[in-house]
């Protein structure tokens, strides 16, 4: 590895750790502000299952998304300094944002940088158009699926809690799905065992199921919250805001998992993308294995460092937030997370929980979310891309001419 190459990677690696702390918030916020954890406990809470993402998320199609961004054979040898100078522009507007305690996306950030350094080194032609369009489109879906999901999952907790015939059959409903889904698509094959040894047979079983781990995850979280809901008919107030307590920690960590699966596998990208452009390897599937080993440990040590400026917005100036009200938020972001991750989409974990928030306050009444700071924010994630992308463009034209 050249120096430059290196220099690349601590950037990449520090950028991981900075997004770890700058959306800690995201994993803890609705935690922090319901009084479940200590903010300490809270960290350590999300660090740890940011980097559990590490043996869940096998396949890296987000990584991937983010690696193929740019189009190499339009920037004529200048890769390295492409990506150099987009790292520069997302550390220096995430640690911008992060001071003025503003919840933008460390992802848009990352993916602006790179294209704008990419647009300033071959013209618009060296950007991926497609990528770039799917990325920004969900600027605006990530917050509205989640706040839709979020506002269900509110409505079938109240219904339960009322004793309501509807909210039991919907339960029941999800109980059935996931039985049919984990039976139909989690059923491995074992006609290929035929000619393999018992420990080949082994192996090859456990590969199977750790590509598939997610999903049996996501139908475990499902599958609680429908047990509970049931239960919940059975429970006064006083009691089933303790059962909440005791679900957010559920909720809490499924929401760090897809914050550390699709957020480490941004840096990911750009380090493998940097590899090639190095010469080191010649195919994003030939990521080194410590690639992602160095990002999952980056954001999570970065989440153990706090971002205590941006809970205090996510956590109490959208809306005052309940554990009943943080399990149905932070259960409607991780299902978000997962199902995006499975399409290769990378989309902003900022904007997924900040919906999920807005949508279980808008159950209560819609003026019960403080519209204002959500529109300030809207106006921060619309402006994250094409400000890092001016200042990636702005960093390359410096850094070219030496």
């Amino acid at each position: 590895m050249t120096p430059f190459l290196i220099t690349i990677i601590a950037l990449a690696l520090i950028f991981d750790y900075i997004n770890g702390f700058h959306d800690a918030a995201n994993s803890i916020a609705t935690i922090v502000s319901t009084k479940v954890l200590t903010p300490f406990q809270a960290v350590l809470w999300a660090a740890v299952f940011n980097s559990v993402a590490f043996f869940i998320f096998k396949d890296h199609g987000v990584a991937d998304t983010v690696a193929k961004t740019v189009k190499p054979d339009h920037i004529e040898g200048n890769m390295m300094v492409v990506i150099f100078s987009g790292l520069i522009a997302a550390i220096t507007w995430n640690l911008l944002t992060w001071w003025l305690g503003i919840p933008s996306s460390s992802s848009h950030t990352l993916i602006g940088g790179f294209a704008g350094a990419a647009i300033a080194a071959g013209g618009f032609g060296a950007v991926n158009s497609p990528i770039i369009i799917k990325t920004a489109s969900f600027i605006f879906l990530a917050p509205i699926i989640g706040m839709i999901m979020a506002f269900i999952m509110s409505l079938w907790f109240l219904s339960s809690f009322k004793k309501g015939w509807t909210s039991k059959i919907f339960s029941i409903a999800i109980i059935i799905l996931v039985g049919v889904f984990l039976s139909t698509n989690l059923e491995f094959d074992r006609t290929i065992l035929a000619k393999k040894t018992d420990y080949e047979s082994y192996i090859a079983q456990v590969i199977f199921y750790s590509k598939n781990f997610k999903w049996i995850l996501l139908a475990f979280i499902l599958l609680v919250m429908a047990v509970f809901a049931l239960y919940l008919s059975t429970l006064n107030a006083h009691k089933s805001n303790q059962w909440f307590k005791r679900l957010q920690l559920i909720s809490s960590a499924a929401f760090s998992i897809g914050h550390g699966g699709n957020d480490a596998q941004k840096v990911m990208g750009i380090i493998t993308a940097a590899l090639i452009a190095g010469g080191t390897i010649t195919d994003f599937h030939q990521m080194p294995d410590w690639v992602p080993i160095a990002c999952y440990a980056a954001i999570g040590l970065g989440t153990m460092s706090g971002g205590w400026k941006i809970v205090k917005t996510m956590g109490t100036k959208i809306t005052k937030v309940t554990p009943f009200e943080g399990v149905a938020a932070e259960t409607a972001g991780a299902v978000t997370l997962f199902v995006t991750e499975a399409l290769k989409i990378p989309v902003s974990t900022t904007h997924t929980i900040t919906g999920a928030i807005m949508g279980v306050g808008a159950t209560k009444r819609l003026s019960a979310v403080r519209w204002g700071v959500t529109f300030n924010l809207i106006w921060a994630w619309i402006l994250t891309i094409p400000i890092s992308a001016l200042l990636a463009a702005g960093v390359y034209s410096i850094v070219s001419l030496f």
